[in-house]
C-alpha cells in the first residue's frame, strides 16, 4: 500500500483529528460553493431527518438559505434516496444508480427475516411496482397517495409494510424521492428524475466510493468506511490499495488514518478552528459519518446526544473540533429560538464560546429566512 504518511511537526491530539475532519467537510474555511457541490462533495450525508440534513448543507454553503436547499432537491440537484445501511441520504442524481448497484443486494438480502413477517414476497414486490410506477407516470405522487395505490393492488400498507415496499422499489432503481411538498417528499419514477447515471463497476465503484469519502471525512479508517458505506472488510482494503497513492496517511494512537493530502497539508502551519464554534444538526455527518465517534465525543457523553440509545440524535455544539453539548431550536421553524445546552451545565459555555454560537444562532435565523 503506498499511501504517503503526512509528515507533521503538530502534535496530534483528539482535538485536532476532529478539526481535520471539519476542514474536510467544509465547515471549517471557505466552505462549499452550492447546494450540489456540498452534496457531491460529501459523497452522501444521512438524511432520515429531513430539515436537518437540509441544515447540514446550508451549514457548509456559506450565504445560503433554506429555500436555496429546498430548490435544489425540486430540481433534482440532489436527491434523496436509500444507497446505503437502509438509511435515507442526500447525494448527487449520477452517483444513485452505481452506488445502489453495489449495495441493494445486501441490504434486500439483510431485511430478508423483516419481509417474511411482513409477508413480503418477490410476487407482492411486483404487484407493487406496477402500481407505483402507473401512479407516478402522470407525475409525482405523495406517500399516502402511493400506499393507496399499493392498497388497490392488493398490497397493505400497513405498519410498516408500505415503507419496506417503497424502500425496496426506491433500492432497486424504480422509484426515487423527488420534489418537496411542504415537508414531505413526492415519490417519481427513477428514470424520469435521473436522467443522466453513471456506470461504474463493483472494484471500480468502491474505490471511488472510498477514494470520496476519505477525502470528503478523512482522517477516518478503513473501518469507518466499512460501516459507513456498508462495504465487506475485505473489499474495502482491496479498494483501499488501490487508491491508497491518492491519499495521505495519519498515524494516531496506534491506528491509520486516512485523509486527503490537502487536508493533511494544513497540519504544517496549525490546524485552523481551535475557538471555532458551529451549531450542527442532529445526525450530522461530523458525528453519524464514522463508526467511532469517540474521537470528537467523549463516551461520558454520548447519552446526551441519543438520550436512552434511541436513535435520535439532537443538535450538537461542536467547539475545537469536538462536541461539547446540545442545542435546540425549531427545526424548520420561522421563529427559531436557539438555545446552548453545554455538557458543562455549572460553568456554561465561556463568553467567547457564548459570543461564537449566537453568531451561529443568528446564522440559523438567516438560514431559515427568518
Amino acid at each position: 500500500m503506498a499511501g504517503a504518511t503526512a509528515a507533521t511537526g503538530t502534535r496530534l491530539s483528539p482535538g485536532i483529528m476532529g478539526r481535520l475532519r471539519l476542514s474536510a467537510q467544509g465547515l471549517l474555511g471557505p466552505g462549499f460553493q452550492s447546494a450540489p457541490d456540498a452534496v457531491r462533495r460529501m459523497t452522501a450525508m444521512q438524511a432520515q431527518d429531513l430539515q436537518a440534513v437540509l441544515w447540514a448543507v446550508g451549514q457548509r454553503v456559506p450565504g445560503s438559505r433554506l429555500d436555496d436547499v429546498r430548490g435544489a432537491v425540486d430540481r433534482g440537484e440532489i436527491v434523496r434516496s436509500w444507497p446505503m445501511r437502509g438509511t435515507l441520504h442526500l447525494l448527487a442524481p449520477e452517483d444513485l444508480k452505481w452506488m445502489l448497484d453495489i449495495t441493494s443486494g445486501r441490504l434486500i438480502q439483510g431485511l430478508a427475516r423483516r419481509h417474511r413477517e411482513l409477508e413480503i414476497t418477490a410476487a407482492d414486490v411486483d404487484a407493487a411496482a406496477s402500481a407505483a410506477l402507473r401512479l407516478v407516470s402522470g407525475g409525482p405522487a405523495s406517500r399516502a397517495d402511493l400506499f393507496q395505490a399499493f392498497e388497490r393492488a392488493g398490497q397493505s400498507a400497513a405498519g410498516q409494510r408500505g415503507i419496506h415496499l417503497l424502500g425496496i422499489l426506491c433500492q432497486r432503481g424504480w422509484l426515487v424521492q423527488g420534489p418537496l411538498a411542504g415537508n414531505q417528499q413526492l415519490v417519481v419514477a427513477f428514470g424520469d428524475w435521473i436522467t443522466e447515471s453513471r456506470n461504474l463497476d463493483r472494484a471500480e465503484g468502491i474505490a471511488e466510493w472510498l477514494l470520496r469519502y476519505f477525502r470528503s471525512h478523512g482522517p477516518a479508517t478503513e473501518r469507518d468506511f466499512a460501516w459507513w458505506a456498508g462495504i465487506p472488510l475485505t473489499e474495502t482494503r482491496t479498494a483501499l490499495a488501490r487508491v491508497a497513492d491518492q491519499l495521505a496517511e495519519l498515524k494516531f494512537e496506534g491506528t491509520s488514518y486516512w485523509l486527503s493530502p490537502e487536508t493533511a497539508a494544513l497540519l504544517e502551519d496549525g490546524v485552523p478552528g481551535q475557538r471555532t464554534v458551529l451549531a450542527l444538526p442532529g445526525f450530522d455527518e461530523f458525528l453519524l459519518g464514522y463508526a467511532d465517534r469517540s474521537l470528537v465525543l467523549p463516551p461520558e457523553h454520548a447519552d446526551r446526544i441519543v438520550p436512552g440509545g434511541n436513535g435520535v440524535f439532537k443538535k450538537t455544539i461542536v467547539a475545537g473540533g469536538g462536541v461539547i453539548g446540545t442545542w435546540t431550536g425549531p427545526a424548520g421553524g420561522r421563529d427559531a429560538g436557539v438555545v446552548a445546552e453545554p455538557f458543562d451545565a455549572v460553568n456554561g459555555l465561556r463568553p467567547a464560546a457564548q459570543k461564537s454560537f449566537e453568531l451561529q444562532a443568528a446564522k440559523y435565523r438567516r438560514y431559515l429566512g427568518s
